[in-house]
């Protein structure tokens, strides 16, 4: 059951184009990126690691974009230009002393399969391609960069038995 694997997460592997942005990106005439961001996305990942659960962004392309809202939401882990994900998940899960379990992936496309293989409890963006999909123990509701990370950061603290005092917090309980 998808809730009993929720259960253990200590580390979230979070894909970026697709999962934490909408996908697309928008270059000037200068060759500068931006991207959009959520802004409940930022918060549910601020919540996780207020939990304790490591969060390590994972991304295919570099980004000076990505750079900066990383530090903005104390994202310390982010890897970019990454072209075998399985191998550093699979790499970073060793390293961090956890096993296969603890670790989540989210994900929207194939090259988010080698993060799934070294993950126990796959999250998918409701317009991920098929195989991803297909892979996944939980698909959002919400569409990559539209608060799917955010319904995937509540859904595990929920699991986890955490949702409750976290959000008290914001109601000065």
């Amino acid at each position: 059951m998808s809730e009993d694997k929720a259960s253990v997460i200590q580390l979230l592997f979070l894909d970026v184009d697709g999962v934490l942005t909408d996908g697309s990106f928008r270059l000037d005439d200068q060759g500068r990126e931006s991207k959009n961001f959520h802004v409940r996305d930022g918060l549910g990942l601020k919540l996780l690691l207020s939990c304790g659960i490591r969060v390590i962004l994972v991304c295919g392309r570099r980004s000076k974009a990505l750079e900066v809202r990383a530090r903005e939401l104390g994202i310390r882990d982010v890897y970019q230009g990454v072209a075998d994900k399985r191998a550093l998940c699979r790499h970073l899960v060793a390293e961090l002393g956890l096993e296969r379990k603890q670790a989540c992936s989210m994900g929207d496309d194939l090259p988010d399969l080698g993060m799934f293989a070294e993950s126990g409890l796959r999250i998918a963006v409701a317009d991920a391609v098929k195989e991803i999909r297909e892979s996944a123990d939980f698909i959002t509701r919400s569409r990559g960069g539209s608060g799917a990370v955010r319904e995937a950061c509540e859904w595990l603290l929920k699991c986890q038995g955490r949702w409750e005092a976290e959000t008290a917090r914001f109601q000065g309980k």
